[in-house]
């Protein structure tokens, strides 16, 4: 497999990018204020999360194991509307890919980490027309794999939050938002203001005169 001819057709500028499908996972009103408004923000989650992808996000390849480890690849899918890059790809002997995500945290299972790594595995499969049954996350604090299989059901799961997010890219104004306890951690906390504009709409009324006043 020559996986430089496969990626000679570059994505349309349209595409959605595929790390967004996360954001859009955690949070529909995060992925909005991005998409639709523009906004981009720091915060200790997001600078301990760019030090973990140092590494990862080089482009190159090392060989370790018999195992190919392709870094930083870029993937897309004309059908999805999705591009974005692998930060690393595993090719074996056999010339199956496995995908692998890094992550800052521990090792624990979150449904928008899962997603995005399935979502890379689609982009996969329709460059390389081959299959991709499995995949896994690297939790840098904890410095442990966990394999993630993508089941059926991840599968259209993914697929329908990529139709959700095509659908949100549309819209004029990002969602409304619903605090949470995570909120306090997203870098787009002070922009976002989760526990003002959650509240009841009669309430959002009266603060919305009082700075008009």
């Amino acid at each position: 497999m020559n996986l430089k001819s496969e990626m000679a057709h570059l994505p349309t500028p349209e595409m959605l990018p595929l790390s967004l499908l996360n954001d859009f996972l955690f949070c529909p009103r995060r992925a909005g204020l991005k998409i639709i408004e523009g906004w981009r923000a720091e915060n200790e989650h997001t600078v301990r999360g760019d030090i973990v992808h140092e590494h990862a996000d080089l482009p190159g390849y090392e060989v370790a194991k018999n195992v190919t480890l392709l870094r930083a690849l870029p993937v897309f899918s004309e059908r999805l509307g999705l591009s974005g890059k692998c930060d690393v790809i595993e090719r074996h002997a056999d010339g199956s890919l496995l995908p692998v995500e890094y992550k800052k945290g521990k090792r624990r299972q979150f449904e928008n980490d899962d997603a995005q790594l399935c979502a890379q595995a689609l982009c996969m499969e329709e460059m390389f027309s081959l299959s991709i049954p499995r995949g896994a996350v690297f939790h840098a604090e904890s410095k442990r794999r966990r394999d993630v299989i993508f089941t059926p059901e991840l599968r259209s799961l993914t697929e329908q939050a990529i139709n959700d997010l095509r659908s949100l890219s549309r819209a004029e104004q990002a969602p409304l938002a619903q605090f949470k306890p995570a909120c306090e951690e997203c870098s787009l906390f002070e922009i976002c203001l989760p526990r003002a504009i959650s509240q009841p709409a009669s309430l959002r009324r009266a603060m919305t005169q009082l700075f008009e006043t």
